[in-house]
């Protein structure tokens, strides 16, 4: 009986599903913040940047992936870039942290994948890094891989994710339109309470502000009370950590990655960062203890690249006052926000292992509660 009961949910999810193609929030008319996004409200509106990924979903019980962000397509290692890391909640693994916060750079693409995939991504980066013409004489990689526990859906134990999909998503990388939802890192992720995944979202400062670009992307794992655009989407739904005070799952993660093209140094990237956090509380996100919530910055600005030998004992750079900071602070909460938003929209059900159902947020209800409350 229980058996004909979830093949009956399997064909009603289906239909729905082949029934309505999911969109991101703009395209339903949710326009979250003030500023103008970028011509493809993605991370890559920040120019040269790249993104890949590998989606992994083979049987009942592999729900996984990877996604890599290249800031630029050249040697990394060679022609680093400034960087810096912020800790919303530190209960995650993220390699490769501590020399970004103590030398304020970055050397390697960046890696997301699941919690037991680190160490595998890590041995992929440095092969990739060191096979790289330029780098025959590296003997010291600093790899930069980011995680979420997607162990609910997918058979975290069985380490399914292969250098070679590590290395592939790096190769593949390119420009242009980012897939969202259940996709690479995102492929088996679950965000207050539905489906999560990867989301992006980019800002357009005016030309009188900088003409700046910021770009984000999330791999959304965590939990909390959903608010869309300040609208109590999750209470509405009935969907919620701490229902009827009751101690419900709220922990999971979530890695931001945040770049642009302003001429940002490590010390005011890091500034950016934390603005990202405040982006994730907009969700009603809540850190939770149990959450690994992390925040990768950086700059492509080619003027503050920071060449791995140089005969050269100084150099001089041009960056922005503080005072130019506001808008950047303002354009990353905001990406940072409806790229937590669009991962949510982006994202379809999911069955996995030991036939662990996570809803996708039902759309058709959600759009209701924000006509309710005026967002659209």
């Amino acid at each position: 009986m229980r058996n004909l009961l979830f093949l009956c949910f399997l064909l009603s999810f289906c239909l729905q599903s082949n029934a309505q193609t999911r969109k991101r929030a703009r395209e339903y008319g949710v326009k979250i913040g003030v500023l103008p996004t970028g011509p493809l409200n993605a991370i890559t509106d920040v120019a040269g940047l790249k993104v890949g990924q590998v989606t992994l979903v083979q049987g009942q019980d592999i729900r996984t992936g990877v996604t890599a962000i290249l800031p630029h397509g050249g040697n990394l290692f060679q022609d680093k870039v400034p960087a810096a890391v912020f800790i919303g909640n530190g209960f995650g693994k993220l390699a490769g942290s501590t020399q970004i916060k103590e030398l304020g750079n970055m050397e390697s693409p960046i890696v997301l994948t699941n919690t037991l995939a680190v160490g595998t991504a890590l041995n992929a980066v440095v092969d990739f890094t060191l096979r790289q013409p330029g780098n025959e004489t590296v003997q010291s990689v600093n790899a930069v891989i980011g995680e979420t526990n997607d162990g609910g859906l997918n058979d975290i134990r069985s380490r399914p994710v292969k250098e070679e999909h590590v290395l592939e998503a790096i190769t593949q990388a390119k420009t242009g339109p980012v897939q969202e939802g259940n996709v690479g890192a995102g492929t088996g992720t679950v965000c207050f309470g539905f489906k999560g995944g990867i989301g992006t979202s980019s800002r357009k400062l005016p030309a009188s502000l900088g003409g700046y670009t910021v770009g984000v992307l999330v791999q959304t794992n965590f939990g909390g009370v959903l608010q869309i655009d300040g609208a109590p989407v999750g209470e509405a739904l009935e969907r919620f950590s701490f229902r009827q005070q009751i101690l419900e799952k709220a922990d999971g993660s979530c890695m931001i990655v945040v770049a642009t093209d302003a001429p940002v140094d490590a010390r005011n990237l890091e500034r950016l960062a934390q603005r990202a956090m405040l982006g994730l509380a907009k969700t009603g996100g809540i850190a939770s203890n149990g959450s690994g919530d992390y925040v990768l910055s950086f700059s492509t600005n080619p003027g503050l690249r920071i060449p791995h030998t140089s005969k050269d004992k100084t150099q001089q750079i041009s960056v922005l006052r503080n005072d130019e900071m506001s808008p950047l602070f303002l354009a990353t909460i905001e990406a940072t926000e409806e790229a937590i938003i669009n991962s949510l929209f982006m994202a379809e059900t999911m069955v996995g292992k030991d036939k662990t159902v996570v809803p996708a947020l039902p759309l058709d209800k959600t759009l209701e509660i924000l006509k309710k409350h005026h967002v659209r």
